[in-house]
């Protein structure tokens, strides 16, 4: 046996390998990093009970504990520390291994790991769709999360490729590229009394009851951000983390909200909810594609990066082309409104 064979096989941890898993480590490394067992039964699709087992399982094999919950906290030991940032150096290795196989594969067959912040979903699915018919052999993940999620999911390299509403911050080192808008609007039920005039001031909006995004979110700080510039403060009614549970608060006549265009894609201009002429709005923003900039794309994620820069004027003109039904009814209204006179 060669003598750098002998010294590999010497450093080899035998008991470890014979007696742990790979699913193991990965529940351990998603318990941690979310500090809940059911959260990580939730991420992974498993019962809290699987997930409570196996961590008992790689206690057992590692001999000392490692995980110390006090209360509803639930952290790391020091043993789990360690070996939490052993499996991520595991977990990293493999996930450039998989790059690296999925390199010599060529765009035939591998992994894509796609995850978008939460207004994403309205458009994201479709750029997948696109490009699985265009390459079927490819297995895709989608997760969407909100933006705390994302930063979490980009600190711990989860995924080749994210969608961002907002320029991401300095300190996750990625490389962003905008490739569509994202305009934010102001949003009210059809028989809003609001809904008929047209130039509605800032000063105006802002009596009116708000139902905002939760605190961290990007369109809740863009918002609040407009208000301030201008010397006024929202009233905000209610927070919600669900652009449809907003929308609904909406359709219910409890307030206004500002969101992203794109979360009327699908009910378009003759939906239940309708855009406000509100001076300033829409407040233009952009999509952003971004990966961390020392991870090295795989042949398949570099091609998607290219694939969804391309369906930027697709989406692009899909948005010009709502804005302008919405514009349309506006018109219509004012002049029904002229003629009643």
């Amino acid at each position: 046996m060669p003598e750098s064979d002998a010294r590999f096989k010497a450093g080899m941890p035998e008991y470890l390998i014979r007696h742990t898993t790979f699913r193991q480590m990965q529940i351990f490394e998603s318990v941690v990093r979310l500090r809940s067992f059911t959260r990580a039964a939730e991420e992974l699709f498993l019962t809290q009970p699987t997930v409570s087992t196996q961590l008992k399982k790689l206690t057992d094999v590692m001999d000392i504990p490692l995980l110390d919950q006090s209360g509803r906290q639930l952290k790391a030991t020091e043993a789990g520390e360690e070996l939490y940032r052993a499996v991520r150096q595991i977990f990293d290795s493999l996930s450039d291994l998989d790059s690296r196989i999925a390199g010599l594969k060529g765009m035939h067959q591998g992994r894509l790991r796609l995850a978008v912040i939460t207004t994403a979903k309205y458009f994201a699915p479709e750029i997948l769709g696109d490009f699985s018919r265009q390459y079927p052999g490819i297995d895709i993940s989608l997760k969407v999360c909100n933006r705390e999620r994302i930063f979490e999911r980009i600190a711990n390299n989860e995924d080749d490729i994210y969608i961002l509403g907002r320029p991401p911050k300095k300190e996750f080192n990625l490389q962003a590229y905008p490739f569509a808008p994202n305009p934010l609007v102001v949003l009210a039920a059809r028989t809003h009394p609001l809904y008929t005039e047209s130039n509605i001031s800032l000063e105006r909006l802002a009596k009116e009851p708000l139902i905002s995004r939760e605190v961290g979110s990007g369109i809740r700080d863009t918002t609040m951000r407009l208000f301030s510039e201008h010397g006024l403060e929202a009233n905000v009614r209610m927070e919600l983390g669900s652009n449809e549970a907003i929308k609904h608060t909406v359709v219910a006549g409890l307030g206004v909200a500002v969101l992203s265009l794109h979360t009327l894609s699908l009910e378009g201009a003759n939906g239940p909810v309708g855009v406000l002429d509100v001076v300033g709005f829409p407040i233009e923003r952009k999509w952003y594609l971004a990966h961390t900039k020392d991870k090295e794309l795989s042949l398949i994620a570099k091609g998607f990066l290219e694939f969804a820069k391309e369906s930027g004027p697709i989406i692009s003109e899909r948005m010009r082309r709502l804005r302008e039904d919405f514009a349309e009814l506006h018109r219509n209204m004012r002049k029904q409104t002229s003629e009643s006179v």
